[in-house]
């Protein structure tokens, strides 16, 4: 657990999440609640992560929130966890409420066609099972590949994919271990914005995320929480703590449910 800038100061935060009556804790799923896996399809969470978040959403004095690039769908059926917790998918597009209210922000038809055209173009590539089909979005992975095969794929698809991108609203995104041809205008850190302007101060709050996808939610918890990079190597980020799953990730969420257990009388 390494502190990154002089004013972070986890016992002190730990004592405001015990002491404030508002606790807001967001965290990403791929890489950090789930190891990451060459088969998307099996990147079930750390066994452990799931009983402490489940305790915490027991408790009833936390509001605990998923944020993904991925799809709601896909999360729904990895997460393990009864009742689900809030989610986030597809980068802020899609909303899926404590009580199940789902609601996917409208797709401008136009952009829709041209998603369509990305998803052909991977085709074309002979891709077609290493693409991921998102509600706003279209994703190749290479995650496991050597890595002279995975710079050749990368190359390809950023090649076909530009001339889609050229006067559009779609932009290409890098991740750990692929590309994604995306919707401009919403993120994770969109998402962090929708759901802390929901509270007014004094609120605990945290986000716990792995990729570069995750620094637009760091971003938007500036001077609002504290920002959790999870992460075996440590990389460059806006994040205020380093973490290296799982034990140390386990250890946050071990004290997040102490605290927030806690009353102060």
């Amino acid at each position: 657990m390494r502190l990154l800038h002089r004013s972070a100061d986890l016992d002190s935060f730990f004592r405001y999440v015990q002491e404030v009556g508002q606790r807001v804790l967001l965290l990403d799923y791929d890489g950090t609640l789930a190891p990451f896996t060459p088969d998307r399809d099996r990147a079930y969470p750390y066994q452990e992560a799931t009983k402490l978040i489940a305790e915490i959403l027991g408790l009833g004095s936390t509001r605990v929130v998923i944020v993904s690039g991925r799809a709601i769908k896909d999360i729904t059926q990895l997460i393990g966890l009864s009742p689900l917790p809030e989610i986030w998918g597809s980068h802020g597009w899609e909303h899926l409420s404590h009580n199940g209210v789902y609601r996917l922000t409208p797709l401008d038809p136009m952009l829709e066609r041209k998603l369509s055209e990305g998803k052909l173009c991977l085709e074309r590539l002979g891709l077609a099972q290493q693409q991921e089909d998102k509600p706003v979005s279209v994703a190749v992975h290479w995650r496991g590949l050597p890595l002279e095969q995975a710079n050749d794929l990368h190359n390809k698809v950023i090649s076909a994919w530009s001339t889609l991108t050229a006067g559009s609203a779609l932009e290409i995104h890098p991740f750990d271990g692929g590309l994604e041809l995306r919707v401009r205008g919403q993120d994770k850190g969109f998402a962090v914005d929708a759901v802390l302007s929901e509270h007014n101060p004094p609120i605990a709050a945290a986000y716990l995320g792995d990729d570069l996808t995750d620094e637009d939610a760091f971003r938007a918890m500036a001077d609002k929480g504290l920002r959790i990079l999870v992460r075996s190597e440590f990389r460059k980020t806006l994040a205020d703590v380093w973490l290296k799953p799982p034990d140390e990730l386990l250890e946050f969420l071990r004290n997040w449910r102490d605290a927030a257990s806690m009353t102060i009388g």
